[in-house]
């Protein structure tokens, strides 16, 4: 388990950092999510979903990318 104050995956939480505010992909243990990325914290990330916010631990995370929308 992670101590407070510190970060489980510097390098994700560098690139999602960096991704707020934008649509994005992400891969769970679980599952395939869409949605906005309103935050990032040391342990999780907030990501809105139809209007709805969701809460992903980063050490759940496989990958993550920017949505793309095929014409």
């Amino acid at each position: 388990m992670a101590q407070i104050g510190s970060i489980s995956n510097p390098y994700l939480y560098e690139t999602l950092k960096m991704m707020v505010g934008q649509a994005i992909v992400v891969q769970t243990e679980k599952n395939i999510q869409q949605g906005i990325l309103l935050s990032i914290l040391p342990d999780h990330i907030i990501l809105e979903i139809s209007r709805t916010p969701f809460f992903i631990q980063l050490e759940e995370i496989v990958w993550v990318t920017l949505e793309t929308t095929k014409k």
